[in-house]
């Protein structure tokens, strides 16, 4: 009798291992099933114009009079509106900033007596939105040279500096093109792999860029009336 518990003990505990072993087999299958999915990357683009315009320019006078000096460098400023008006830019998107006068006399640290004692500098910010216009008229700059005027691009920029302002009113179509890009990849990649495609299980929108056309070595975006617009979208599909 002892010894037909025991077999019948034995039996239920056989039972169980197998019964507990092919419901964590189950739920295993279940979770690689869960973790069955595929990532994919829709890109949309769009080519652009500049539609604004900054242009820095630092006018320099130098005279041993500081009264010459700062009439020299209003000559200057002048010289400038008017080169703007034969450009067909509007005179009146002009800013001065930056004004700073030098004297060399003040210096104890000169090794030499400098021609002219005093150096006056002032920054003329031009902007437009007529970025084409200022092209062209930067092409002429040598004209201020002509009329007698000492320039130079101001802050450390080269040329003018060309902006586009209206990425707010691409989001909405570029997004949309992005994601079903993206979802054109997945069901190829679900047709191509015998699945069903599920539903998204993530995504994740990317960033803006905005990037020169020509990308080329030396040539910059902020340099160029043309600019490429651009969006990654990464979105993650379950696979049924």
């Amino acid at each position: 009798m002892r010894q037909d518990w025991r077999f019948w003990a034995a039996v239920v505990l056989a039972i169980g291992i197998a019964l507990g072993g092919a419901f964590a087999g189950v739920g295993f299958a279940k979770g690689r099933a869960s973790e069955r999915f595929v990532t994919v990357k829709g890109v949309s683009e769009r080519e652009v114009q500049a539609d604004l315009a900054v242009w820095p320019l630092q006018l320099i006078a130098a005279d041993n009079d500081l009264e010459a000096a700062t009439a020299q460098l209003a000559r200057g400023i002048d010289e400038v509106r008017a080169f703007m008006a034969r450009h067909g830019l509007d005179t009146s998107e002009i800013a001065l900033t930056g004004y700073y006068v030098e004297d060399a006399a003040a210096n104890q640290y000169a090794s030499q007596v400098a021609s002219n004692r005093f150096v006056v500098r002032q920054t003329v910010v031009i902007r437009s939105t007529e970025p084409a216009q200022v092209l062209a008229a930067s092409q002429q700059v040598s004209e201020l040279a002509t009329a007698g005027v000492t320039v130079s691009s101001g802050g450390g920029t080269e040329g003018p500096t060309f902006l586009f302002t209206r990425l707010n009113d691409l989001k909405p179509e570029m997004i949309a093109e992005a994601t079903a890009r993206a979802r054109e990849a997945a069901e190829q990649f679900a047709l191509d792999s015998n699945t069903q495609l599920g539903g998204i299980r993530r995504a994740n929108q990317g960033v803006f860029e905005i990037l020169a056309r020509d990308q080329a070595p030396g040539i910059s975006e902020s340099g160029q009336l043309e600019k490429t617009v651009r969006v990654v979208s990464t979105v993650e599909y379950s696979l049924d």
